[in-house]
C-alpha cells in the first residue's frame, strides 16, 4: 500500500461516525513496535484462554468427583471454599483476558490501572474465601484487610477521576 492509499484510508476511517472494526483497519498505520505489541497480546490472550479452559475442566472434574463420591455435605464449608476458590480463579483469569482483549480491539491503548486494581481485588476476595481462619495469623488478616481497603480506595478514586473527566468533556 503506497502513501497515497494510506492517506485515503486514514481519511475514510476518520470520517466515519462509528469506530473502526478492529485491528485490521489500524494495522497499516501501526509502527513495527505497535504491531509487535499486538502479536504479543494475541499470544497472551491465547495462553490465558488455554489456562481458563484447563482450569474449567479441572473444576468440572473436581465437582464431578465430589458428587460421585458423595462427599458433598452442605454443612462442610471446606468443600464449598475449595469450589468457590476454583470459580474465583476462573473469574480472575477471564477478567485478565478481558483487559487484554480491550487493548487488542483498540478500545484502550494500554492495560488500564483500574483493571489491574480490579484483578488484585478479585484475588484478595478469593484469598478471603479460601482462607483457613483457624490457621491464619491475626497480623496476616489485618494486612490482607488493609490491602483490600487501600485498593478499594484507589479504585474508587480512579472511578471518581474518570467520572470528572467525562463530565468535563
Amino acid at each position: 500500500m503506497d502513501s497515497k492509499q494510506k492517506v485515503q484510508l486514514a481519511l475514510q476511517i476518520s470520517a466515519r461516525k462509528e469506530k473502526p472494526d478492529g485491528i485490521k483497519e489500524y494495522w497499516p498505520f501501526m509502527t513495527f513496535y505497535e504491531r509487535f505489541e499486538q502479536v504479543v497480546l494475541m499470544i497472551l490472550s491465547f495462553i490465558i484462554s488455554l489456562v481458563v479452559l484447563f482450569a474449567l475442566l479441572q473444576l468440572l472434574v473436581n465437582i464431578y468427583s465430589i458428587f460421585i463420591s458423595g462427599v458433598l455435605n452442605p454443612m462442610d464449608y471446606k468443600i464449598f471454599q475449595a469450589i468457590f476458590g476454583m470459580i474465583m480463579t476462573l473469574l480472575i483469569a477471564m477478567e485478565f483476558k478481558h483487559s487484554i482483549i480491550k487493548v487488542l480491539e483498540r478500545q484502550s491503548h494500554i492495560i488500564q490501572v483500574k483493571s489491574i486494581i480490579l484483578l488484585a481485588l478479585l484475588a484478595l476476595a478469593r484469598k478471603f474465601i479460601i482462607i483457613n481462619l483457624e490457621m491464619t495469623e491475626p497480623l496476616k488478616l489485618i494486612a490482607l484487610s488493609l490491602s483490600v481497603l487501600v485498593l478499594g480506595a484507589v479504585y474508587w478514586l480512579l472511578n471518581q477521576r474518570e467520572n470528572l473527566e467525562k463530565g468535563n468533556q
